[in-house]
């Protein structure tokens, strides 16, 4: 594993790492956690089948070689029971066989081992684009996010229509409604295009003057999470 990359994403996303090298699981893990993702671990298979079935995630990273169940049998269980998350394989089982054998199976995107931790990084970050592209609709309390329309739709019925950044910052709140969202994981993941974290506080204040104060709760000295109309 190689690579300096320190650009993931915020603590928006849910992750399940399925993985038997427990001193790849501690450096991923450790990763992945100061970076903000949510991180659950299974060691076999079947602790990965109960974990995939049973709390929701945006993206499984799945080794294949694993005991008790293997990773591909594992993946094919998953999307059976219609589980939805973005799913990358990260095995050292790289011929083009197995790559076939792993997109087969339902995943994703497939990385060999050694990896560089650069790419799979820019391959996470693009699941986790994914992932918050399942919804068509997204609760706010009595109202809703139109994602296609890119409109909230008010308890009375009425809509608002959003600018791009905007619509990019409330469906990031709706779609994780209970996470506290730093100021700082907002910046990088809605608008990584600028520098001041403050750009975030100006758009919170464009929603609730657009919509209702109440569509965005200030959590006092950490940050924003999801209101309720």
């Amino acid at each position: 594993m190689q690579g300096n990359s320190r650009s993931w994403p915020a603590n928006c996303f849910r992750l399940l790492l399925v993985e038997d090298d427990r001193e790849l699981v501690e450096l991923l893990g450790a990763a992945l956690r100061d970076e903000g993702y949510t991180v659950d671990v299974a060691l076999d298979g079947q602790r990965g089948l109960h974990l995939g079935l049973t709390r929701p995630y945006d993206v499984v990273v799945i080794d294949r070689g694993l005991p008790a169940l293997d990773g591909l049998d594992l993946l094919v269980r998953l999307r059976a029971k219609a589980v939805r998350a973005r799913a990358l394989i990260l095995t050292a089982l790289g011929t083009v066989h197995d790559r076939i054998d792993g997109l087969d199976a339902g995943a994703d995107d497939y990385l060999v081992k050694p990896f560089d931790l650069d790419e799979l990084s820019a391959r996470l970050r693009a699941l986790c684009r994914r992932a918050l592209e399942l919804a068509d609709v997204l609760r706010i309390g009595a109202g809703h996010l139109d994602v296609e329309q890119r409109e909230v739709v008010l308890p009375d019925g009425g809509r608002v229509p959003l600018t791009t950044r905007e619509f990019t910052l409330l469906r990031v709140l709706a779609t994780y409604p209970e996470t506290v969202h730093t100021r700082a994981s907002l910046r990088r993941v809605v608008f990584p295009d600028a520098s001041a974290t403050s750009i975030v506080d100006t758009y919170v204040y464009y929603l609730r003057t657009k919509i209702d104060r109440s569509v965005v709760h200030t959590v006092q000295g950490l940050g924003y999470r999801l209101g309720a109309l």
